[in-house]
């Protein structure tokens, strides 16, 4: 108990002192990728989309009808989708 009490404790100076300026680092914020936009301006269809992404059809139609949310992993293959599309395809490919 008394380990899991230190280990709140450190935690929450740590939050206050990231909040406060004082924290060696500061979280990547990212621009949310629209699927649907992103799927469009590459000339996909959803059935191609959803491969590149690791994930079924039906799961793919989730987030493009805001069903379910896009994790922060999915966020980033997005976003490498979106900037290097031939890397990706590459990389399945193998």
């Amino acid at each position: 108990m008394e380990e899991m009490e230190s280990d709140l404790w450190e935690a929450l100076e740590r939050s206050a002192a990231f909040y406060e300026g004082g924290a060696a680092f500061e979280p990547i914020r990212q621009e949310r990728i629209n699927p649907v936009e992103l799927r469009r301006k590459m000339g996909l269809t959803q059935a191609q989309m959803a491969p590149m992404m690791g994930m079924s059809l039906s799961g793919y139609r989730k987030w493009e009808q805001g069903q379910r949310a896009i994790s922060g992993p999915a966020a980033v293959l997005l976003r490498v989708i979106e900037t290097a599309p031939e890397a990706v395809k590459q990389a399945l490919a193998s």
